[in-house]
């Protein structure tokens, strides 16, 4: 399976993710590792956004898709993969649709996690507060005014991508504010397994 999570901050994207890779035994694909990786490997692309990196400059759409297209060539993707943080931007997903097209492949769920927003934002004040009471040290992410930084941009660049998978008959939709076992439910009702 070939799966998209898509939703913003917060919104147990990641903590799903885990739950479908022991479930189906496909590995999530995070853009930063694979970036990493590529670099640390010597690859062509790995070079290229070597470059592009240490001159400061974020890297391209064309880079990461072809980091990506590199990695699902891997052993552990070939029964398939989940993508959660990319893509971010309609550009990324109209570039990723095109390299899956040329290597005959598609996407076999695009899942939305909807949450209410203000309450996102308790949630991670709430984890934040539980994080310090355990003496544990609180992340950079947890910040409510980063967070509601991370929010934004999630608003401006990656929230259209619901109307473009909307578009495609891929998107479907998990209530990302259920208790976590409802969620990994609804997301195994939308996936048959």
């Amino acid at each position: 399976m070939r799966i998209i999570l898509l939703g913003p901050p917060g919104a147990g994207k990641g903590t799903q993710a885990v739950r479908l890779v022991e479930r189906l035994g496909i590995p999530q694909l995070s853009t930063g590792d694979m970036l990493r990786a590529a670099v640390a490997a010597g690859t062509p692309v790995g070079m290229k956004a070597k470059a592009v990196m240490d001159s400061g400059a974020l890297v391209s759409d064309d880079i990461v898709v072809g980091i990506i297209a590199d990695r699902i060539e891997e052993t552990d993707a070939k029964n398939g993969f989940i993508l959660d943080g990319f893509p971010r931007t309609v550009a990324q997903a109209e570039a990723f649709d095109a390299m899956l097209a040329e290597k005959g492949l598609k996407l076999d769920g695009v899942i939305e996690f909807k949450v209410n927003e203000a309450e996102l934002v308790d949630r991670i004040v709430k984890r934040a507060k539980e994080t310090e009471a355990r003496g544990e040290p609180v992340r950079k992410d947890d910040n409510p005014d980063v967070f509601k930084t991370r929010l934004e941009a999630y608003r401006t660049q990656t929230a259209p991508l619901s109307a473009y998978y909307q578009s495609k008959g891929t998107l479907k939709t998990v209530d990302g504010m259920r208790p976590i076992d409802e969620v990994t439910e609804a997301i195994r009702g939308i996936l048959g397994r």
